[in-house]
């Protein structure tokens, strides 16, 4: 069947033959990363005859095993979220600034970006955005956003819409008892678009999952023979925040926002904080979008552990509340998190929420990626729970057995969140040494810090602290210290907190009391300790790994004890063999739990600045006629790496300087030049004191040299 080549058809081959005679020049990013600007990138028709397929985006229950037929036409698909990709200048111009937000030595450390700026520097272009959203609107979708920072746009439309623009069709789904609904292959998209568009995310409802092992009722009677449950002033004791909440950091003037998709009922957190003796502090609700309600049980619980123990942990902050509504194919965790960076809302922000890297895809990894980058550029500290089935990443929590592999959570792998894990409270043998018989007025019982560790309560199902190594992202540079795996990977977690349902943590809901377990509940506990950390700086921290691994390389060389780490046990679950928990960082509790107080009162020791040791003699004799040289060394310190340059100042007439060679570049061990002076014939003989400077990487180092002049 012969093709009609319309007239509109032959000015997209004209246009597309004269792009083939451009040659793009080569990307360099800019030498000062905030002068990044975005360019028009799509610079041939959008031709819908011309596509080419985004790889890796059908989730891999969406196979014929399970398919129960396409959906109707008019199936609605809310919400979607077109991911955009920066050029390869914008995103290397934005890991320097990533980089120098987090090097003390630098002029941009925590120079932060509003979402606008950030956007500005390292979204789209205008044009290109308005060439992509009339191709949408062209397909009959509508906009509904496109965010602050120029990386997504969130559309609408129907499953009939859908298969026109991107050339797949959205089919029911029954795996086991369950009915979902996406795509059946991977879409497409035009080539034109290639280049600026990273896909979508998603066009299926297989959504994460709340990391939660267990929950159940209980009375309230906390400490019941070998049953011990956490009231918010056990976590204090525990995990020593007492000093702190006496010198006053009760996260005041603070905010960490809460990424949910179910609402809450504000008595529970009321009647929560009134019970536990907790200053009254509502959460700020924020419904983006139709409101979800409350839908689910399960959704209501992990909504108000992760409200009422952000609070119960930063007494005095405001804690942002941010629920948005499941469509038929985006998870609401995905836009309520997109919200939270994209206004930029909470210096902290816990998401306790996870779904594995490969169910992710390819569009999945690279949205929380792109989204944990802008929060890191904004100076928000992230926290995502590791998950609760251990090594088995891809597996329910709730399974009896492991069948898909080794695998992590795909939303606190990427590295600029620090993905926390899961201990247990080793308290059984004596309980009498650690819990009191009775509660005391604010319900606590326990008396002391108990020793932790690897929390795997995997005969309950795969109960266990996720950790691993990912599959999609290399080591960061500041991911080392002893027990880091020379894996060349992204191992997670990055920290632990108490997750077991032994020694649960309290919730109130429903009016009723319940104790839950899981790295939900140590999520945004830790994110309720780092309100405390930025109150007691008195300004956001950005990306807490990059200096929670510095912090752990110092107590290692006898600095403060920050960590308890864990050295016993495994995440190793029924079906599938993990990691064990050892000496420094393991794939199981990270760098291990924290002593809450030692972590805000020396935060600030984790900006190691590096420097160098500047050496030479103290003095110098030189004949008039002639010259006299010696040796200038230069030793590096704390990972410092750049060239240095020596200069001298305060030489008198007739006397003059000339170092070889000309720059000295110490790393990875000690430098040396030779610095020679030479005093003309008719110097005036005389003592004086010059100045040797030696300038690099942001760091000056100088020395008094006396000099003496000698007559011929």
């Amino acid at each position: 069947m012969s093709r009609l080549v319309t007239p509109q058809r032959i000015i997209t081959i004209i246009i597309n033959l004269l792009s083939l005679f451009t040659v793009p020049s080569a990307a360099q990013p800019d030498p000062n990363p905030l002068l990044t600007q975005p360019k028009d990138r799509i610079t041939i028709f959008i031709d819908d005859d011309q596509r080419i397929t985004l790889r890796g985006n059908t989730h891999p229950l969406a196979s014929a095993n399970y398919d129960a037929g396409t959906v109707r036409s008019d199936f609605p698909m809310e919400r979607m979220i077109l991911t955009l990709l920066p050029d390869p200048a914008q995103q290397e111009s934005l890991n320097q600034l990533l980089e120098s937000q987090n090097a003390p030595e630098s002029p941009f450390f925590h120079q932060w970006l509003t979402p606008r700026e950030f956007g500005e520097r390292f979204g789209l272009s205008e044009g290109d955005l308005a060439q992509i959203a009339a191709w949408l609107e062209g397909h009959g979708f509508e906009i509904e956003e496109v965010t602050a920072g120029r990386r997504a746009i969130v559309f609408s439309g129907t499953a009939g819409q859908v298969q026109e623009a991107f050339h797949t069709s959205i089919h029911t789904y029954v795996v086991g008892e369950e009915y979902h609904h996406a795509n059946a292959k991977d879409p497409e998209i035009p080539a034109a678009l290639a280049q600026v568009v990273g896909g979508v995310v998603s066009l299926h409802d297989f959504y994460s999952q709340a990391t939660l092992s267990s929950v159940r009722k209980v009375a309230p009677n906390f400490t019941s023979g070998s049953s011990h449950y956490l009231a918010p002033s056990d976590f204090a004791t525990i995990y020593d925040l007492g000093p702190a909440y006496q010198q006053g950091n009760t996260g005041s003037g603070q905010a960490v926002a809460i990424v949910a998709r179910s609402n809450i009922r504000l008595a529970d957190v009321e009647q929560f904080r009134s019970f536990f003796s907790l200053p009254v502090n509502n959460p700020q609700i924020i419904v983006n979008g139709p409101d979800p309600g409350i839908y689910d049980s399960g959704e209501e619980t992990e909504a108000d552990l992760d409200v009422e123990w952000a609070g119960a942990v930063a007494k005095a902050a405001t804690i942002d509340f941010v629920a948005s509504r499941s469509t038929n194919s985006t998870d609401g965790v995905n836009l309520s998190a997109q919200y939270i960076v994209n206004h930029n809302l909470a210096p902290v922000m816990s998401t306790s929420f996870g779904l594995c890297e490969k169910f992710l895809g390819s569009a999945g990894n690279g949205f929380w990626n792109s989204l944990w980058q802008q929060a890191a550029a904004e100076g928000i500290t992230v926290f995502v729970s590791s998950g609760d089935n251990g090594a088995a990443g891809c597996d329910s929590s709730s399974a009896s057995k492991a069948a898909n592999g080794l695998g992590v959570n795909g939303m606190c792998s990427p590295p600029y969140s620090t993905c926390v894990g899961g201990t247990e409270f080793s308290d059984t043998a004596n309980p009498a040494l650690y819990w009191s018989p009775a509660n005391s007025g604010s319900q606590g019982s326990a008396l002391s810090y108990i020793p932790e560790v690897a929390w795997n309560e995997s005969g309950y199902g795969l109960w266990a602290s996720g950790g691993g190594a990912s599959s999609v992202y290399a080591k960061p540079a500041w991911q080392s210290g002893t027990g880091v795996p020379a894996d060349g990977h992204r191992d997670v977690p990055d920290v632990a907190l108490n997750s077991a349902a032994h020694d649960g943590y309290l919730i109130i809901q429903e009016g009723g009391m319940y104790v839950v377990g899981g790295t939900s509940a140590a999520t945004p506990s830790f994110a309720g300790l780092m309100a405390l950390v930025d109150e007691n700086a008195a300004a956001r921290q950005g990306n807490a790994n990059a200096t929670l691994y510095p912090l752990a390389t110092r107590q290692g060389a006898g600095g403060a004890a920050v960590f308890h780490d864990v050295t016993s046990g495994n995440n190793s679950v029924p079906g599938q063999n993990g990691f064990k928990a050892g000496a420094g960082y393991d794939p199981v509790t990270g760098l291990g739990s924290v002593d809450g107080s030692v972590l805000v009162a020396h935060w600030s020791d984790g900006h190691i600045v590096p420097t160098f040791q500047l050496r030479c003699a103290s003095s110098l004799t030189v004949t008039a006629g002639s010259s006299s040289n010696m040796d200038v060394s230069v030793t590096p310190g704390n990972g410092f790496k750049a060239s240095v340059a020596l200069s001298v100042s305060g030489l008198p007439a007739g006397v003059t300087a000339k170092f070889t060679p000309s720059a000295i570049i110490p790393s990875p061990g000690t430098g040396a030049e030779s610095l020679s002076l030479s005093a003309g014939a008719t110097a005036v003989a005389k003592s004086f004191t010059i100045i040797l400077s030696a300038a690099g990487g942001g760091v000056t180092q100088k020395q008094s040299i006396t000099v003496t002049v000698h007559p011929r």
